[in-house]
């Protein structure tokens, strides 16, 4: 097998300052980012089956705006292959604050968009388009916001340095969580469902702009300038990393397909679930969110530093494992109040953070670095069309038919099952991921 240059070293002291930068926008930025996201999802769950999909029957009005929130997913894989192949030809900075600006615009817009009351099939017809735009957006945002801070760290420490990107949807979930926690306190339901859930997205402005202020300021990363420096750079990305690396490729899908689907259950549908299935209050379903997320932002840099000491796969596989099983001890105590809703959901993060924490490094590891933007975009984005678009459509249609949320904890044991399949397929690489394999030995597996 041929062999580029090892461009993943070590930095320097000189550089110590910079990765801490890398590592601040790529956090700050994925976060505001997963703001916008987060925000959308938490709305889908409470107010946006009311507001723009009016029915009789809860439940549908429900499906159908999961529905939108999954377009957000499946939108994400054009975000992959635009801003994944810019990414690798022009530069990780560049590319990282085009994304933060489509999302931002966006969830701003559906702030202000008229609802089914006053503007009938326009009003989610509109929000479809605008949640279609924030699905591209973070579809490229996530491989650059690894490599923005793995790129200038020590291969060794790979795992935690590349957590800062997984640390955006926690925190991201935690502010939307909270502002519309806030919000729901201090307003009457009808205050709320009339106008109280639109400061929620049009605060976005104020943030995405913070975050431009952050990424404007760095520099490009050292991989991508030594790349630039001796002509590396691909021409056709995307194809190259279907030719030449499928089972890359395949693992990097297939990997994560349980995180996905384990953290659409526990932050996302657990807010439907709790409402309108345990009857609790909106307040009590969204703190329980809000208490798993928080405990999450320290959690998945901690995954994170454990795959580096004793290996991604295994931090991953444990994760893996734990979140099937507790999905259906979930179930089992969810009907036993608050706390018992709260000790669910905060389960269900921790195992999601042993995955995600390391996923992050792992996904990317598997890419060579010249192809390591559009590989991981693409990796990330497929993954998510097949595991997080699906799976609050899936729950909601699985309860209303069945009226058991054991059906729901069978669902997530299957796709664990995928991801460990993704799991033995992948590279356990940690300090060779520059290393080109010919297409003979991809194929291979070798």
């Amino acid at each position: 097998m041929s062999q580029s240059p090892q461009l993943d070293v070590a930095p320097p002291r000189a550089q110590r300052r910079s990765l801490y930068k890398a590592f601040a926008a790529s956090l700050s930025g994925t976060s505001l980012e997963w703001y916008d996201f987060a925000v959308y999802s938490s709305a889908a769950a409470l107010v946006f089956g009311d507001l723009f999909f009016p029915t009789s029957e809860p439940l549908t009005g429900t499906l159908q705006a999961f529905g939108t929130y999954a377009v957000g997913y499946i939108s994400r894989p054009l975000g992959g292959i635009v801003f994944g192949r810019l990414g690798d030809v022009i530069g990780r900075k560049k590319v990282l604050v085009a994304t933060l600006l489509l999302i931002g615009v966006a969830t701003f817009g559906i702030g202000l968009l008229p609802t089914h009351a006053s503007a009938g099939a326009l009003a989610p017809a509109l929000l479809v388009l605008l949640r279609f735009a924030q699905g591209v957006g973070v579809g490229g945002e996530w491989g650059g916001a690894v490599l923005l801070s793995s790129e200038f760290s020590e291969t060794s420490k790979r795992g935690f340095w590349a957590s800062a990107a997984q640390v955006g949807p926690p925190l991201g979930t935690l502010l939307a969580n909270g502002v519309l926690a806030i919000l729901a306190g201090v307003l009457t339901p009808a205050q709320f469902l009339g106008w109280g859930w639109r400061i929620a997205f049009l605060l976005s402005a104020v943030l995405v702009a913070f975050g431009l202020w952050i990424r404007a300021s760095l520099e490009e990363t050292p991989v991508f300038r030594e790349l630039a420096e001796r002509g590396e750079r691909p021409a056709a990305p995307v194809r190259e990393v279907f030719r030449t690396q499928p089972r890359a490729l395949t693992a990097a899908v297939l990997s994560r397909v349980g995180p996905d689907v384990l953290y659409a259950m526990f932050a996302v549908f657990v807010l439907t679930y709790a409402t309108k299935t345990l009857h609790m209050s909106r307040g009590e379903a969204v703190t329980a969110v809000l208490v798993g997320s928080a405990l999450q932002v320290g959690l998945i840099p901690l995954a994170g530093w454990l795959s580096d000491a004793y290996g991604r796969k295994r931090v991953y596989a444990i994760g893996t494992i734990g979140g099937a099983v507790w999905s259906v001890l979930f179930f089992a105590m969810a009907q036993g109040g608050m706390v018992s809703l709260l000790i669910g959901v905060i389960g269900g993060l921790f195992f999601h953070s042993l995955m995600y924490g390391p996923q992050a490094a792992f996904v990317s590891e598997q890419f060579h670095a010249r192809l390591r933007y559009t590989g991981s975009s693409l990796g990330y984005t497929l993954a998510g069309v097949i595991g997080g678009a699906i799976a609050p459509l899936a729950f909601t249609w699985l309860l209303a038919e069945t009226g058991s949320g054991y059906v729901i904890a069978a669902y997530i044991a299957v796709a664990c099952v995928v991801t460990l399949a993704g799991l033995g397929l992948g590279r356990a690489v940690v300090d060779d991921v520059d290393e080109v394999p010919d297409q003979q030995a991809t194929l291979a597996g070798k």
